[in-house]
């Protein structure tokens, strides 16, 4: 690679995927998988509620998660983590199995999930207002988050929480009625960033930018200069529902390409896989 090259950014990313219930949309997101290497998913929480299940039925369902589902004492934010815990087994068992097997759900010191026995693919899970998304990858890493447009957080201190120079500057100066809006995708984007590299709480929003929306979305410095990052892709839309869904995947094999281009060093590929 010449100093003068662009390195293009990570994998490309599809619009998210409705799925609905066990029926609609799990054949197009296997697909988008086995093409892409990356795909996003989106649900109604309603849809996944256990629902009559008795006890005995919700813990089998939930595995070694059901320990958690009983340590939350609101009814409501037990039917929300039964729900999402649902939808991305099953999501996992669909579109990385193409329904052969179940998969466990483990989780790492932050509290990120990842399937058990399957290294290859990576997932996240967020959920806002009624609607999950999950993101699963085969490329490397991938984090996503989901949020209301209309949320108001504009205006009261928060951008200064989360946001670079460049980016406050970038609010400041467009029309009123598009502050708080680009505000929410500015955040659900660093959220994404932040879940994809496990950094979670570490993670210092006001260090890492982006640009405002209309154009690739690229990693910026404070400053708002282009950061590198070209093993990154990111996607930011709003669903129908008025959600907007952030995601962010790294790309390891582009980052070893990158790193042999640069520095001579060997490439390695990783042998095998979880798909059946």
């Amino acid at each position: 690679m010449t100093a003068a090259e662009s390195p293009r950014p990570g994998p490309p990313l599809g619009p998210p995927i409705e799925v609905v219930g066990q029926d609609t949309g799990w054949d197009r997101a296997r697909a988008e998988l086995l093409s892409r290497g990356a795909v996003l998913l989106h649900a109604r929480q309603a849809d996944w509620y256990p629902g009559a299940a008795s006890a005995a039925e919700l813990r089998t369902l939930l595995g070694d998660d059901w320990s958690c589902y009983l340590a939350l004492a609101h009814p409501d934010l037990r039917m929300e983590y039964a729900a999402s815990r649902m939808l991305l087994r099953y999501a996992a068992r669909t579109v990385v199995h193409g329904g052969a097997s179940s998969s466990e759900l483990g989780y790492g010191p932050t509290g990120r999930p990842y399937l058990r026995g399957c290294d290859k693919v990576d997932i996240s899970l967020s959920h806002a207002d009624g609607v999950m998304v999950v993101g699963l990858t085969t490329r490397g890493l991938i984090g996503v988050d989901v949020e209301r447009t209309d949320r108001q957080v504009y205006g009261k201190g928060f951008g200064r929480h989360i946001c670079t120079p460049y980016e406050l500057v970038s609010l400041a100066n467009l029309p009123e009625y598009e502050r708080n809006s680009s505000l929410i995708r500015l955040w659900t984007l660093k959220e994404a960033y932040s879940k994809a590299m496990g950094q979670a709480m570490k993670f210092r929003f006001t260090e890492v930018g982006f640009a405002p929306d209309g154009g690739p979305v690229r990693v910026r410095r404070p400053d708002g200069s282009l950061g590198g990052n070209h093993e990154w892709a990111f996607s930011s839309v709003v669903l129908d529902s008025g959600h907007r869904v952030s995601a962010a995947v790294f790309d390891a094999a582009a980052s070893k390409e990158l790193r042999h281009a640069e520095f001579g060093t060997p490439r390695s590929t990783a042998d095998g896989d979880c798909f059946a």
